[in-house]
C-alpha cells in the first residue's frame, strides 16, 4: 500500500460548516465518512475554541447510516452500549469493544489471506484492491476510539505460531467475560 497520509484536519466554522484543510474546500458528512472508509484518519475540531468534536461527528455518520435502514448494531447492542454509560461495566467497555474488533479485523485478516492461497480468483486482477479496500474498511470500523492506539497491523506483528495466538485470544476473551460477570 502506499505511505500512509498524516491524519486529516477539518475546521468547524461558527456557521457549522466543515473545512478540509488539505484541498481547502468545505465538507459534508459524507465526504468525511468517504475519506474515513478510504483509510485515512480524521480529527475534527472547532476553528474558535479548539475543541476536538471527532467523535461527535462520527457518532453523527454513524447515526445517518443508521436511521436510513443501514443497520450495522443490533438493538440489543445498542441497549447495551446506552446501560454501559450508567454501570460500573462502563470501564471495561472501551477495552471490550477494542478487543473485540481487534479480533475481527485479524480473523478477517486471516481469512483473506488463507483465500488467497487456496482461491483461484486470489490471482484475478482487482483481488488485490477488494483486498486492500476490506483491509481500509476494517481500519476505518475499529480505530479512532479515543484512549486508545490504532492496533498495529498485521505486517507490523511478530508472527507466532497460531496455535498460541487463538488460545491467548480466547484467554484474554475469557478474562473480560469473568470481569464483565463480576460487576454484573
Amino acid at each position: 500500500m502506499a505511505e500512509e497520509k498524516s491524519t486529516l484536519l477539518i475546521k468547524r466554522y461558527a456557521s457549522r460548516r466543515l473545512y478540509n484543510t488539505e484541498t481547502s474546500d468545505y465538507v459534508t458528512l459524507e465526504d468525511i465518512a468517504s475519506f474515513i472508509r478510504a483509510g485515512r484518519e480524521v480529527q475534527i475540531v472547532d476553528l474558535k475554541s479548539g475543541d476536538d468534536l471527532t467523535r461527535q461527528y462520527l457518532l453523527q455518520i454513524i447515526a445517518d447510516h443508521e436511521s436510513r435502514g443501514e443497520s450495522v448494531l443490533p438493538v440489543g447492542v445498542l441497549n447495551d452500549l446506552v446501560r454501559s454509560y450508567t454501570t460500573q461495566t462502563a470501564s471495561v467497555v472501551p477495552q471490550f469493544l477494542q478487543m473485540s474488533f481487534d479480533m475481527l479485523r485479524d480473523g478477517q485478516s486471516k481469512v483473506v489471506d488463507s483465500m488467497s492461497t487456496i482461491n483461484p480468483m486470489a490471482k484475478m486482477p482487482g483481488f488485490e484492491a477488494m483486498q486492500a479496500q476490506q483491509e481500509a474498511f476494517m481500519k476505518a470500523m475499529t480505530s479512532g476510539m479515543t484512549g486508545f492506539a490504532a492496533p498495529p497491523s498485521a505486517k507490523d506483528e511478530v508472527s507466532a505460531p497460531k496455535g498460541e495466538d487463538l488460545s491467548d485470544i480466547k484467554k484474554q476473551l475469557a478474562e473480560l467475560q469473568d470481569k464483565l460477570s463480576k460487576l454484573s
